[in-house]
């Protein structure tokens, strides 16, 4: 489907065809004068004093189909950075209408496309609005659905209730340590994820540079009273190294960061049941990991053979069982919506077998084609459900998560996500996970270390963020951790100094 559209600037091209891929599984958008199109949207826009006028018409070239429809965005006072974004909003606003009106396709998440819709519900809540005004803003302009208001301000709640002081986060901060080893690499996965086997010299030379990093950095920290609220370690697949390199990881983590018994939470992925042994739940027990991932994906073997990973259903549930009966009491599970050749029976399988374990925490994922992974890269050769059914799904989900008393707490979405959907982490009251809960509000520095960790700076205060990323295959890491240590260090100067300065001032 090629969209011709007008009256616009081209800086407006990329959230146009966001909008439009959620419509068309291809289309691309034209912004100009073109004979090549099927769909051409003219946009009239009109800026006066204290509103925004708005004006589209669609146009099918095949059968002469015609549609319009109109919209008015009030100013009051704003400058003339927010006058331009509701400009770009009111485009948007109008692009939907169109689309949804010509398609006959209802979007719940209406004109949001991106990742954190959470976050916006959050800032508004900063700035004193009221629950009524947020859904009726939220509603008229951004087009959501009551469905989805209410997940938010149902997930918004809970966050609150977890973390009270959600918004005061931003003097301290949250540690991400990345082990860029699995035991083999999914076809949907883009992480820095390189297969263990054979990297024994790598995986040794990498650690070295990790502790290093992981010194520096609680060196730091200590000298300068920064509090770490969480730490988390994911990869990769941590469990991928063995149980004394992990011990030696673990004793260095409470040798180098100071007030390790005031962090709040210590999470380690284990999500690859093959990776899971006696003597690794052992480590985690002697360092007091409270949190840890098994991640079943699907309980279909195969759809796990499909999708690159090597280890079967009854693996999953025996690794499950023997965390269990080792003591580990807070574990989270994931499963994907939407993974080639599955539909509604086998997710509501997979839904059944998760009844059966019963893990504190359960994320859903609805599958999305990465541009990097190889299910995108041959994209044909995975089929996967279409849009209804990939919506049955996640009403079953939903369904069941409240049928066994777990309860939303946190939501991203991505690009090319099928269905238009989202991600959501469930839990049972008590078992939310503050890193993530974290990482998705924005609220505070997110310190990234090993390969491909990327760190996140939100300067406290202001809520500015810069990032920094580490490079994502070992051979580079190796030979320069030092120099990406002391930039990180820089930074962490700068970001915490601008405002103790600041704050100096007032």
């Amino acid at each position: 489907m090629i969209i011709k559209v007008t009256g616009v600037e081209e800086n407006m091209h990329q959230t146009l065809q966001h909008i439009a891929n959620l419509y068309y599984e291809e289309s691309t958008i034209i912004i100009g004068e073109t004979d090549q199109w099927d769909l051409f949207i003219h946009i009239i826009q009109a800026d006066k004093q204290t509103a925004y006028y708005t004006e589209g018409q669609l146009q099918d070239k095949k059968d002469g189909t015609k549609k319009a429809d109109f919209w008015k965005e009030t100013f009051s006072g704003e400058s003339d950075k927010d006058r331009k974004k509701k400009a770009k909003q009111a485009v948007s606003h109008i692009m939907v209408k169109l689309l949804s009106e010509y398609t006959g396709t209802v979007q719940p998440w209406g004109t949001l496309t991106g990742i954190r819709p959470t976050k916006l519900y959050h800032k508004l809540i900063r700035e004193g609005w009221t629950t009524t005004q947020i859904h009726s803003y939220l509603k008229t302009d951004y087009l959501l659905s009551d469905e989805k208001l209410d997940l938010l301000a149902e997930i918004v709640e809970r966050q609150h209730s977890v973390l009270p002081d959600l918004y005061e986060l931003d003097r301290g901060v949250s540690i991400y340590i990345g082990i860029p080893f699995c035991p083999t690499k999914c076809a949907y996965c883009t992480f820095p994820a390189y297969a263990i086997n054979g990297r024994n010299g790598s995986v040794e030379t990498f650690l070295e540079g990790l502790h290093y990093e992981m010194e520096q950095t609680g060196k730091w920290l200590k000298e300068h009273n920064i509090p770490v609220t969480t730490v988390y370690f994911g990869g990769g697949t941590p469990t991928s190294i063995s149980a004394e390199e992990m011990d030696k990881l673990y004793s260095h983590m409470y040798k180098v960061f100071s007030g390790m018994e005031k962090v709040r939470e210590v999470t380690v992925e284990a999500g690859r049941p093959d990776t899971i042994t006696p003597e690794k739940i052992e480590v985690l027990k002697k360092w007091n990991i409270d949190r840890i991932s098994i991640n079943p994906q699907s309980f279909e073997d195969t759809t796990l053979k499909a999708i690159g990973r090597h280890h079967s259903v009854e693996e999953t549930v025996t690794k499950y069982k023997l965390a269990r009966d080792m003591g580990l009491q807070n574990i989270n599970m994931d499963l994907i919506i939407g993974l080639p050749g599955e539909g509604v029976s086998e997710m509501e399988y997979s839904l059944q077998e998760t009844e059966k374990l019963k893990p504190e925490s359960l994320t859903v994922h609805t599958l999305s084609f990465k541009r990097a992974s190889a299910m995108t890269k041959q994209k044909n050769k995975y089929k996967v459900a279409g849009r209804k059914e990939i919506g049955q799904m996640m009403d079953m989900t939903s369904k069941w998560t409240k049928e066994n008393e777990y309860v939303p707490y946190y939501l991203y979405r991505q690009k090319n996500i099928l269905g238009n959907l989202e991600n959501v982490g469930y839990s049972f009251r008590g078992k939310e996970s503050l890193y993530n809960i974290i990482i998705m509000e924005e609220v505070q520095t997110i310190i990234g270390l090993g390969c491909g960790a990327a760190s996140k700076w939100v300067e406290p205060g202001t809520g500015k963020i810069t990032r920094f990323a580490n490079p994502k295959d070992p051979v580079s890491y190796n030979n320069g951790y030092e120099d990406y240590t002391n930039k990180k260090i820089k930074q962490l100067e700068e970001l915490f100094q601008i405002n103790d300065s600041a704050a100096s001032t007032k």
